[in-house]
């Protein structure tokens, strides 16, 4: 009876994490390029008390064994990195990856971050920053002449300079993918950042081999959907309540159990 107290108390535990990981989903449906969150779980060690295919006392073959486990634990919150839904904004230095692919940002250890928002502006140098005011990895500066600004989908980045007829080239824009990008680390501000799981970042220019393409004046919204965020959340109160019913039934019966009488 013992047993079934911790194991409805490990079901408990876990569904209070599947909570956490619900309501950050839910609490950045409007967050630019966020990704949802997913939980794993896994059961935890089994007691066996009679291995199947043992022989009983008349000598026949046991087929099927007893086993008892032991409840269930978290085993991983994975990224979800499906394509978000579009926003046309109409600014010029907004940008969407359409497929895969991550925006290379500047931190200010040095390190190089990753990010699909790209809700990007510019600093007082004409420098393309995140609303952060970290530097893009490519460092194109905008010249403040520039009357109008045009990134292609293979994100060449181009203005308008008085006096010019056409378009001046300023600079590429080159995107970062992973071999496996659920291992990236999430580092809040919508930035992530590499990890031996992840791999190295490998980088090229939109529209190449396997890398997404670039809109511009639209942005990336989240990919969480409410409903889907809000019949899990009801999944797991139900399932933490009726764990917790499981504890209550084991006491239930350990109490009767101790009130026994000769």
């Amino acid at each position: 009876m013992i047993r079934a107290l911790w194991t409805a108390a490990s079901g408990m535990l876990a569904q209070q994490l599947n909570i956490d990981v619900v309501s950050n989903n839910l609490a950045n449906v409007n967050t630019t390029g966020f990704k949802r969150s997913r939980i794993d779980f896994q059961d935890l060690l089994y007691q066996t008390i009679r291995p199947a295919g043992t022989s009983n006392t008349s000598g026949s073959q046991v087929p099927v064994g007893i086993q008892v486990g032991h409840g269930t634990r978290p085993i991983a919150i994975q990224k979800m990195f499906t394509q978000g839904d579009y926003e046309e904004t109409g600014n010029p230095l907004d940008m969407v990856i359409e497929g895969d692919g991550f925006f290379q940002v500047m931190m200010p250890d040095g390190s190089i971050g990753y990010t699909r928002a790209g809700s990007f502006k510019q600093d007082s140098q004409g420098r393309i920053v995140t609303s952060d005011g970290y530097v893009m990895k490519d460092q194109i500066t905008i010249p403040q002449e520039a009357q109008d600004i045009a990134i292609t989908s293979d994100g060449t980045v181009q203005a308008l300079l008085p006096g010019k007829t056409s378009p001046q080239q300023l600079g590429v824009i080159e995107l970062a993918r992973f071999t496996n990008p659920a291992g990236l680390s999430s580092g809040g501000r919508n930035m992530y950042f590499a990890t031996a799981a992840s791999g190295q970042a490998i980088t090229g220019t939109p529209d190449s081999s396997g890398f997404g393409t670039i809109v511009q004046r639209s942005l990336e919204m989240s990919n969480v959907k409410v409903v889907e965020e809000m019949v899990n959340l009801i999944v797991a109160q139900r399932a933490y309540e009726i764990n917790s019913k499981a504890i209550q039934t084991a006491d239930e019966m350990l109490g009767i159990a101790n009130n026994l009488r000769r």
